[in-house]
């Protein structure tokens, strides 16, 4: 573990693997939450073969907080991943972006499209009011088998409305906490997770929620993030993965439409997943996302044990 000095700004990064390995860059979801899960599930299994970065982007968790006074808009986020490379030595690597993390790297390989050799979108989001309205409806569900129909009426009707990307992702990330312990029913199938959170005392992570907070509370304050940037998917240059969670909410169907007009892109469903298929099928996620990084191209590989589901042009077993 390291911390790096990134356009004036101490960010947590974390390395694995060889600097001769093909390098990888993750970029965590939220926006705000942390690299530490993906770490936690997939460092062992990429270090083999690739040198894999992962880091806290600015201002969240295990990195230097915002204060209330500089600067600071997802313009930032993509600059840091650029001036990391430079500063790793790195020519070009390929970028995993799982959730907001797949927003913000459609944004980074559009700005920089020579710094990156391929992308992989695990679960993303282009468009916010998409996938508030997709989770929404999720939501919905899970009041209405916890019997709580006049929350789950609320969550159905806001998704069927036409109020503004921001004003649905505030309503669901409300409706979201009044679940409570069941806002991860949304997310998740597969219940066995587990993760490890002993590196760190409460305390510890009490702090690195409140500066999630800050960042997430400036992003949405810059308002840049309830942009559709579903435009910039024709103009991606590089080959790109799309991997989802047969049960995922954050990647609707509109996205996956929009996302299968690119030439360029492939696209696999991972069966009996949700939003993270990197932790909820950790073995699978790997080889299928490995497979991908190392050929350059999509080809079929077989994987085995039907635990996924290809839809690709020129398929066969």
């Amino acid at each position: 573990m390291n911390t790096y000095i990134v356009r004036g700004k101490k960010i947590h990064v974390e390395i694995f693997g060889d600097r001769s390995l093909p390098a990888v860059l993750f970029l965590h979801g939220g926006p705000g939450e942390s690299c530490y899960e993906f770490v936690y599930h997939q460092s062992n299994r990429f270090s083999d073969q690739f040198q894999l970065v992962a880091i806290d982007q600015r201002g969240v968790c295990r990195s230097e907080g915002l204060s209330e006074t500089e600067p600071f808009g997802l313009q930032d986020l993509v600059e840091d991943c650029e001036d990391l490379r430079k500063q790793l030595g790195i020519n070009r690597w390929a970028v995993i972006g799982h959730s907001f993390g797949g927003y913000l790297a459609l944004l980074y390989a559009s700005v920089y499209p020579n710094a990156i050799t391929n992308v992989v979108f695990e679960c993303p989001t282009f468009d916010f009011a998409w996938t508030a309205k997709s989770l929404l409806r999720r939501a919905a569900s899970v009041f209405l088998e916890l019997g709580i129909e006049t929350k789950s009426e609320e969550c159905l009707n806001l998704a069927t409305s036409n109020l503004s990307s921001e004003h649905l992702f505030d309503s669901y990330l409300r409706l979201g906490e009044e679940l409570g312990e069941h806002k991860e029913d949304i997310y998740r199938v597969n219940a066995d997770t587990s993760i490890d959170y002993s590196a760190y005392t409460d305390e510890e992570w009490e702090a690195f929620d409140d500066r999630t907070d800050i960042h997430l509370e400036r992003l949405r304050e810059e308002g840049r993030i309830f942009q559709s940037i579903v435009s910039l998917l024709p103009s991606l240059s590089v080959p790109s993965l799309l991997v989802i969670g047969d049960a995922d909410p954050v990647t609707c169907d509109k996205h996956v439409e929009a996302y299968n007009q690119m030439a360029n892109g492939h696209k696999v469903v991972m069966n009996n997943c949700g939003h993270t298929p990197h932790a909820e099928c950790p073995d699978v996620y790997y080889r299928i996302v490995s497979a991908f990084l190392l050929q350059g191209e999509w080809r079929f590989v077989e994987m085995g044990n039907g635990a996924y589901t290809y839809f690709n042009k020129d398929v066969s077993k």
